[in-house]
């Protein structure tokens, strides 16, 4: 099979800092499915790989953890799948990723593609997705099952025009019945956070709490920080609730000082949804389950796809253009490739 991987260890504006290699295809294991990838989206977790994983020309690192396609065969364990059934997923960061012909991924975190999205909408929204519903619902605590317990409540998503802030904003407002308000500094993304479904948006460059009263909403249940947690911190211990919750899946760059969150009794959660699959959790099919339900929703028009580009095929030059688009601190929503 064809895959675009990391080789050697070169800038990203050396055009050879990606190769297109030919590889075995993978055999699914007991749980696996092989699945004929269709289309790739992107990620900042693929620039953060592609930076801190020292690439090796013996075992060339192959990078895309979100895929939408079509199952080619399936290991002896699996139930829920079967050949010729389209999938999405996100993957698992410890395996090779999607940017491949082929890939094998475990089950549990694979879900039918939603039936009305091509392969590069459905591809841009698996890993976004994940993130943003363990964020609110395993992690703040937001109830899923039952809306009207969340009446009344309010989530601040910081970096609402971003992958996970696009698809946090409408789960919490739109399935989760929160008053949701998202933090954008461009005019064109804090209109995109406006079509997602947050009923206010304000500046991330200006003080959180003095906004939060200005429109009425003032301190916040819960705290969905997408963008940047040691800019914020301050910030959010100010603006949340007294036993509030605040979920941030960015690494901090110093340590924290929690003891601004004492006086509140608020908490703070990482989200990472590599978490599941990493550690082959007992739960590690909620993945499957979620995604599962996201579909549904999907394809009822209560959810939209974030996917705003498509670049092209899954090429060398395409890949590379990808990656400096993401790292360009500018992205709105989510970006693809299809897989020829």
């Amino acid at each position: 099979m064809k895959a675009i991987a990391l080789t050697q260890a070169l800038p990203l504006d050396d055009p050879k800092c990606f190769s297109e290699i030919e590889l075995p295809t993978p055999t699914p294991g007991p749980r696996d499915l092989l699945v004929r990838v269709r289309a790739v989206g992107l990620n900042p977790i693929d620039t953060k790989v592609r930076k801190r994983r020292a690439p090796d020309a013996t075992k060339p690192t192959i990078l895309g953890w979100d895929a939408a396609g079509v199952v080619e065969a399936v290991g002896k364990e699996v139930t829920r799948f079967k050949a010729g059934e389209e999938v999405w997923y996100a993957g698992d960061v410890t395996r090779d990723g999607c940017n491949a012909q082929y890939q094998c991924v475990d089950e549990r975190i694979v879900a039918h593609k939603p039936k009305h999205l091509d392969f590069a909408q459905a591809a841009a929204m698996p890993l976004t997705t994940i993130t943003a519903w363990e964020g609110l619902f395993d992690r703040m605590g937001f109830s899923i099952e039952h809306p009207k317990l969340n009446e009344g409540k309010g989530v601040l998503i910081i970096g609402g025009a971003g992958g996970v802030g696009s698809i946090a904003i409408q789960l919490a407002a739109r399935v989760a019945g929160l008053t949701v308000v998202a933090t954008a500094s461009r005019e064109n993304s804090a209109a995109w956070c406006r079509e997602m479904g947050a009923q206010h948006v304000i500046n991330h460059q200006k003080p959180l709490l003095a906004q939060l009263k200005e429109i009425g909403v003032g301190e916040v249940d819960g705290i969905y920080n997408c963008a940047d947690v040691d800019t914020y911190w301050a910030g959010m211990a100010e603006a949340i609730r007294p036993q509030g919750k605040i979920c941030a899946i960015v690494d901090n760059r110093e340590p924290l000082n929690l003891a601004l969150l004492k006086p509140k009794c608020a908490s703070f959660h990482w989200e990472f949804m590599f978490a599941r699959p990493m550690y082959k959790t007992p739960d590690m099919e909620e993945q499957h389950r979620l995604l599962t339900r996201v579909a549904v929703l999907m394809d009822q028009g209560i959810l939209t796809t974030t996917h705003r580009e498509t670049l092209g095929p899954l090429t060398v030059e395409n890949l590379r253009k990808a990656h400096q688009q993401q790292e360009s601190g500018t992205m709105m929503g989510k970006m693809a490739l299809v897989v020829e």
